[in-house]
């Protein structure tokens, strides 16, 4: 047991990761704090429409949709570890605003969805400059260790920061979740701001040229595993990851619950991701079989959790769909990362980014019109279902052109070769 502990948590005996990691649990602690709180603001707001809440999400992610492959090849140019503290300083001003708009009683949707906007700006920026930054931290034979860790943070702070939101929304009010959020940037602008910048392994900055977005591009559609990666995540996460949308429609409208209720139903969700992402860690040979497995596991437990009548039993399922979204898109998180080149990774990691948080403003509003005009439970049962039928696509392309040959790196060779033997059998 503590020898499978100390392989879990390897990563952390790098100081300049732990530094990187401690302040990525605080800061997003904060980031779901005011998640939840924004989409009950925004409720509250607009008298319960769920299209508010699904255009005001989409306001945050669209400048990613808009620019995040532009970012991804600024990432590469740039000193990651400064522009990660640029962006994180702007992040925290906006929080700032937000809670001084809240405590005021000046806060508007239109405000609101402008500062969302904003916070999207710096986010797409530090989303391709953040991941690139991990394999100037570790080793690369601990990279998948890092980037599981990662997720596990990410998915740590979903249980701890909608836990603390809901209950400052019950006892003090919205406004100290924007505020406190703004505060927790201190700790991943401290940490970066501590790294040892002689312990930071080789950047792979790439010079200025023209036609480096559309370099990145050509690599990615020239590279079956990556291109086939990036299609399910951007298919998926438009179907499936709306739950910033569905879960405060389901809390309120559905379940007739409150704040707590929302937060309780993200809670769930989060420890389960913590699972997934515990799991994944364990591994070293990240494999696209897991990846397409997990991703069906995800989409039948969201069809599940739609059809749970009470809380009670919604929780549970809830927790399913959060350890098999993890696995899923960690797995896919990590694999990219393996299978591309150094001086590209920043551009496939920002066009992962475009895919996972780009697609929302698509995603969003759709859910939002399912929900207001078909109620949450169709909204997270179809993206369910929809997620089964995209995974049997990959599926299907795998077997039909992905050729796992000897310029393939060994684990995308591995996951491919176990996917197509695993779907032989059955």
């Amino acid at each position: 047991m503590r020898e499978s502990l100390k392989a879990t948590f390897r990563s952390l005996r790098i100081r300049n990761y732990r530094l990187y990691f401690y302040g990525q649990l605080v800061s997003l602690s904060g980031t779901w704090m005011q998640t939840v709180a924004q989409a009950w603001l925004v409720l509250k707001l607009s008298h319960n429409s769920a299209v508010a809440v699904g255009v005001v999400t989409a306001l945050q992610q669209l400048p990613t949709l808009l620019f995040g492959a532009w970012a991804g090849a600024l990432a590469d140019r740039m000193d990651k570890r400064a522009a990660l503290v640029g962006t994180q300083t702007a992040m925290a001003i906006f929080a700032a605003v937000l809670a001084i708009i809240t405590f005021s009683g000046t806060a508007t949707i239109v405000n609101v969805g402008v500062l969302s906007f904003l916070t999207g700006c710096g986010n797409a920026l530090d989303i391709p400059a953040r991941q690139a930054l991990v394999s100037e931290l570790v080793d690369r034979e601990d990279l998948v260790n890092a980037v599981a860790l990662n997720s596990a943070a990410f998915n740590a702070s979903r249980v701890t920061g909608p836990a603390m939101g809901g209950l400052l929304i019950v006892v003090a009010g919205i406004g100290w979740c924007f505020a406190l959020n703004a505060v927790s940037f201190v700790a991943v602008i401290g940490g970066l701001l501590a790294m040892r910048t002689e312990e930071l392994g080789a950047s792979n900055r790439v010079a200025r040229a023209k036609g480096q977005v559309r370099e990145g591009l050509r690599y990615i559609l020239a590279t079956p595993t990556l291109v086939s990666n990036l299609v399910l995540v951007l298919l998926v996460s438009m179907v499936g990851l709306n739950f910033p949308v569905i879960l405060p429609v389901m809390a309120k409208v559905v379940l007739h619950g409150d704040a707590g209720t929302y937060s309780a139903m993200t809670v769930a969700m989060g420890l389960g991701a913590l699972v997934g992402a515990l799991f994944v860690a364990q591994r070293t040979h990240p494999t696209a079989q897991l990846m397409a497995w997990g991703s069906v596991a995800f989409g039948a437990s969201m069809c599940a959790s739609a059809i749970a009548p009470t809380v009670v039993s919604m929780m549970p399922l809830l927790f399913v769909v959060g350890i098999f979204s993890i696995v899923a898109l960690s797995t896919s998180n990590t694999l990219l990362q393996l299978e591309s080149r150094p001086g590209m990774r920043g551009r496939v990691m920002a066009v992962r980014a475009v895919i996972v948080v780009g697609s929302t403003p698509i995603g969003a509003p759709i859910a939002g019109i399912v929900c207001q005009h078909f109620g949450a439970r169709w909204g997270l049962g179809g993206g369910g279902a929809a997620t089964l039928v995209i995974t049997a696509w990959y599926i299907g392309y795998l077997r039909r052109h992905v050729e796992a040959d000897e310029t393939e790196p060994a684990t995308a060779a591995a996951g491919v070769a176990s996917l197509l033997s695993a779907d032989g059998a059955a």
